[in-house]
């Protein structure tokens, strides 16, 4: 096979690029969308600079043009397709799908189009999210969800060491604590909401939770690394071997 090289790229073989919040204190355990070891394959990593957890609660979409020239330089070093590490880049889900080139998948909440074509009529999604707040309907519509009624949001704010950790930053992580106010958010809505037939965990802090979420309340659990995992599928076709 003849190879050939691509002008100003030094490294190969990064197929998914991440856009990351600007963020320092946050630990992220292995399972979180910001830790390299969540995935089976290598991914290359771009702090979009200021952009914040308070920016991203608060929607500030000045920071479309650096998220833009992050993808951008991504995509210069060959990554196949560019995603977030917030469900709340949603608010640069359109733009940047037109102005990269490659296939541009920020926000987890994007599985939602997928999920409600799964179940049936009546019956709802559940989404927990890192802020509850601040995951309005006008973020909803920039992911094409438009039909709200199926939806149930919880939210984690309230829960004391998630906040801490992951929405003020504080710099340390207690994984236990954490879950069990995971797992008790999942349940809590299921008591109330039994109509829930599949959940999704929007902040990309969540996924290390999403097996004991799925252990305590027997549904489908989607997150940010099962969206990441398809389209790499998606995007690094394998061939397959076996016998008949």
């Amino acid at each position: 096979m003849l190879y050939k090289a691509k002008k100003g790229q030094a490294s190969y073989g990064e197929a998914i690029g991440i856009l990351l919040l600007d963020t320092s204190f946050a630990p992220y355990i292995p399972g979180d969308v910001a830790n390299a070891s969540s995935y089976s394959f290598p991914v290359r990593y771009k702090v979009i600079k200021g952009l914040t957890v308070e920016k991203i609660f608060q929607k500030d979409t000045s920071f479309l043009r650096p998220l833009i020239e992050g993808g951008k330089e991504l995509v210069k070093n060959g990554v196949r397709a560019v995603t977030g590490n917030c469900g709340f880049m949603a608010l640069f889900q359109r733009e940047a799908a037109q102005q990269l080139e490659v296939p541009v998948f920020l926000s987890s909440l994007l599985q939602l189009s997928f999920m409600t074509k799964m179940i049936g009529e009546g019956e709802k999604i559940g989404i927990i999210t890192a802020n509850g707040k601040s995951l309005d309907d006008n973020l909803l519509r920039e992911v094409g969800i438009t039909d709200m009624n199926k939806l149930i949001i919880r939210g984690m704010e309230s829960k004391e060491c998630f906040r801490k950790s992951i929405n003020e930053e504080i710099g340390w992580l207690d994984e236990e604590k954490v879950e069990k106010e995971v797992v008790s958010v999942a349940q809590e809505m299921i008591r109330e909401e039994p109509k829930v037939k599949m959940l999704l965990l929007e902040c990309a802090c969540l996924p290390p939770y999403g097996a004991a979420v799925q252990e305590a309340v027997h549904l489908p659990v989607f997150d940010f690394i099962t969206m990441i995992n398809y389209v790499y599928s998606a995007v690094v076709k394998k061939r397959f071997s076996g016998f008949m």
